[in-house]
């Protein structure tokens, strides 16, 4: 790791990142994209040592409180957290100055700052995101070597569920002819309901690749999964979205297995316009399928991409309009979109969700 200063440290969306590079080594992980810009080594972490200055002094700033996300681009829950601390320390400030947080990690890390998520949830909101992938423990091991397995960070979520936290899983990626077996996904699914998560969602069944994130994925499939790479490059070639064959079916079948259980489900176009979640339901599902699969929003022309989410909670009301453009490389919502619908998701009480 190196120490760096940075010029700043919230962006526009309100969202922020500590660290810059990452030592989980997942074969999939899409920061390492060169459009990024990263301009040292991945597994060398900048680490933002006046963080805390910046945001203090950025919140401190604003007229209104709101939701702080971090975790989009990089784990705040590093090994090297437990050193540096910065995650922790900007918890605290977030926590001192009323604002609601929404953490996304892989790692079980999280629960050294479960007193501080009780504090910010009891004053405002707090919301705590973890990535699922697979069930098969050692399968987890080579697509997340660096990090904590499955069934930890379910327990984490579990954990943090009953110590008042709200909780979301994201099952992704859906890496094809790897973790995209229905066996696996009914697994992951039944992990989520026994942690009690408030929000589960799935972003596509497939993993996007670009410069930079593909060759490091390729060389991972060399390694471990000899003639692999072949089949990816005859069936994707240098595309961005390479969605699984087993889409279709698990398009049906995760809402089936949802309302089997008694959670609500939304999957592409089978959801109405208008629906409301009832308080008494624990979990909310949201399945966000390939290009063209989205409804109309608020009864705009059929083949209208997008949709568009409401709710009213502690931090006031919400709306987010979020648009699919046109462009095949842009199909898949940016992730700070969809990291605040997860913010709307959460607000509490929920009213009603528009698609």
């Amino acid at each position: 790791m190196h120490t760096v200063q940075a010029r700043g440290i919230l962006s526009a969306e309100k969202c922020m990142n500590v660290y810059r590079g990452c030592t989980h080594g997942c074969i999939y992980c899409d920061s390492r994209s060169v459009c990024y810009g990263m301009d040292h080594p991945f597994e060398d972490v900048a680490v933002k040592e006046n963080a805390p200055e910046l945001l203090d002094r950025a919140l401190r700033g604003k007229k209104r409180r709101c939701m702080i996300h971090t975790g989009a681009m990089c784990d705040p829950y590093l090994p090297l957290e437990a050193q540096c601390r910065l995650t922790r320390r900007c918890n605290e400030i977030i926590a001192r100055r009323g604002f609601g947080l929404s953490i996304q990690t892989k790692s079980d890390g999280i629960l050294e700052d479960l007193d501080l998520l009780q504090r910010i949830a009891r004053q405002s909101k707090c919301v705590a995101q973890m990535t699922l992938t697979t069930c098969d423990e050692k399968l987890c091991k080579i697509l997340e070597p660096g990090v904590c397995g499955t069934r930890r960070r379910a327990r984490a979520l579990k954990q943090m569920t009953q110590a008042g936290i709200e909780t979301v899983a994201w099952i992704s990626p859906i890496l094809p002819f790897l973790n995209d077996t229905e066996e696996n996904l009914r697994g992951l699914l039944e992990l989520c309901f026994d942690a009690g998560v408030k929000g589960i969602l799935c972003w596509n069944m497939g993993v996007t690749l670009r410069e930079g994130s593909r060759e490091y994925f390729y060389q991972a499939l060399d390694r471990h999964f000899p003639g692999l790479k072949r089949e990816y490059a005859r069936q994707y070639g240098l595309a961005y979205e390479c969605v699984s064959p087993a889409e279709p079916a698990a398009h049906g079948n995760f809402p089936q297995r949802m309302r089997k259980a008694g959670r609500d489900a939304s999957c592409g176009r089978n959801l109405p316009v208008s629906s409301r979640i009832p308080r008494r339901r624990r979990t909310a599902f949201l399945f966000l399928n390939r290009a063209g699969g989205y409804p109309p929003v608020n009864g705009a022309a059929q083949g209208h991409d997008g949709f568009q989410v409401r709710f009213r909670g502690r931090l006031g009301s919400h709306i987010a309009h979020i648009r699919v453009a046109d462009h095949p490389r842009q199909r898949q919502l940016p992730g700070f979109a969809l990291g605040k619908f997860v913010h709307l998701l959460n607000q509490q009480p929920p009213q009603a969700l528009l698609i």
